[in-house]
């Protein structure tokens, strides 16, 4: 199997939540999705805003060395803190100042292609700072896919017709997955890319069956939130 690019796995979890909210009208932007609160145009704004952060950071180089990979940087997101919770209510908020729902998918449209364009152009052993760390490059890519894959599945419940994410770009976050769940444990072999996915950020509950197999590594679960 050819290992893709880091800007290439970015451009292709971006590529595909434009597949899923281009052409929506504004009550399909309004539909639910696995983000308690968050309506599909909430959702696709929080992703904006990680594309404006790919920009600022892929534009801004800093010297090394790395104080975190793209493992390490998720262990400081733990999910569910009262940070969480402000930044959630603030893209509510935010995406009820639009005029309307679609015009969050038009900026989205301009953006995501410009961030895998400064994706593409950056210098893959260089350094970048985001969210008050350093990490080199790909790293930096590497988590932003993840974010757009989980995302992405984030955003389907009720829209059925949405493609799915493409499986490079899933494999980057199912590369996270793993890394987060040590080499002590392994994902249940019943469980495909996606289930994984849903499970490890805590979208889906574990079932008995699930703790039964995972024994001791339950406990982790969520990975990350």
């Amino acid at each position: 199997m050819t290992e893709i690019r880091p800007d290439e796995a970015l451009a292709q979890a971006y590529d595909g939540i434009t597949a899923v909210v281009d052409g929506l009208d504004d009550t399909h932007l309004q539909r639910a999705t696995r983000c308690q609160g968050w309506l599909v145009a909430d959702l696709l704004l929080h992703v904006l805003g990680d594309a404006q952060r790919a920009l600022v950071a892929l534009a801004s180089p800093v010297d090394g060395p790395a104080d975190v990979d793209d493992l390490s940087y998720w262990r400081g997101f733990p999910g569910g803190d009262d940070g969480a919770v402000r930044h959630a209510w603030w893209v509510r908020r935010s995406a009820s100042a639009f005029d309307r729902p679609t015009g969050i998918v038009r900026l989205w449209e301009e953006t995501a292609p410009a961030a895998v364009r400064a994706a593409a152009s950056a210098d893959p052993e260089g350094y970048v700072t985001t969210q008050g760390h350093v990490l080199r490059v790909p790293d930096l890519l590497a988590t932003l896919t993840t974010e757009a894959v989980v995302h992405h599945l984030d955003l389907t419940p009720e829209l059925p017709d949405a493609p799915p994410p493409a499986p490079p770009a899933v494999r980057v976050a199912v590369s996270t997955m793993d890394g987060l769940l040590s080499d002590d444990a392994v994902r249940p072999a019943g469980w495909d890319d996606s289930e994984f996915l849903l499970k490890a950020t805590g979208r889906i509950p574990l079932t008995d069956r699930d703790r039964l197999e995972l024994g001791e590594a339950a406990g982790w679960f969520p990975l990350l939130g």
